[in-house]
């Protein structure tokens, strides 16, 4: 058995992609920055994983600057330097998958939602909200296929757009790892209350749209009051 073989065994409460995720995070960590850690078919292979699951993982790693990639001769997967921001998104993907861990996650990424709205209405550009109506659109492909999760997937996607409008690389880091440990634990969505979820989604939907436009038109107090709307009326995910 390989030595990244023995790493995602480590952890079985973990995903697939967050197994291969740790499993090459602490090889490249263990490593000297700029070492070469192998191809990325030979460390895909020694993961035993799929090659989207492979890539999926490279992208957590390269977002928290734990690896870089470089293609030609001699190219493949090598170890980064990670700046404390990093080291800090690590330590969220490291999180147990708790039932109590994804709600104190969905909790604090609650709590720092209207920050982030602040920074999308003063730094937003019009391809800042382009990319947020291109999300919206899908959102709505969801509610039209009655697709829940594909629903709540797709407005994930919206709020890393809306996240990644900050200048605060902090703030983005661990809000952005929120999303993607939330997002690897989510199987179903549960609607709040009686109401059948197709009509609770289809009213999310409209809400999203409303708060896009309004950080389109900088309406400060009309985007705080549906992001404060947002998060005092959502869904329960498992």
């Amino acid at each position: 058995m390989t030595d990244l073989a023995q790493r995602m065994m480590m952890d079985a409460s973990l995903s697939r992609t967050e197994q291969a995720a740790l499993a090459v995070g602490q090889l490249a960590e263990q490593a000297p920055p700029g070492a070469r850690l192998g191809t990325k078919k030979e460390l895909q292979e020694q993961c035993g994983v799929a090659k989207g699951t492979f890539n999926e993982a490279l992208r957590i790693l390269q977002s928290r600057g734990v690896i870089t990639v470089r293609s030609g001769p001699g190219g493949g997967l090598f170890a980064a330097s990670p700046t404390p921001i990093a080291r800090l998104g690590n330590s969220i993907l490291s999180l147990d998958a708790a039932e109590g861990d994804v709600a104190d996650a969905v909790r604090i990424r609650d709590a720092l939602d209207p920050l982030l709205v602040e920074d999308a209405l003063q730094y937003g550009s019009a391809a800042d909200i382009a990319r947020m109506r291109v999300a919206l659109a899908v959102m709505q492909e969801a509610v039209d296929a009655g697709d829940p999760t594909g629903f709540v997937r797709a407005n994930w996607d919206l709020h890393a757009a809306i996240a990644r409008v900050s200048p605060n690389g902090i703030l983005k880091s661990i809000y952005v790892s929120l999303l993607d440990l939330i997002e690897s634990h989510t199987v179903s969505v549960e609607p709040v209350g009686d109401r059948p979820l197709s009509e609770y989604i289809a009213e999310r939907q409209q809400l999203h749209v409303d708060l896009v436009d309004a950080l389109d038109a900088r309406d400060r107090d009309r985007a705080l009051q549906l992001i404060h709307e947002h998060n005092t009326t959502q869904a329960s995910v498992h």
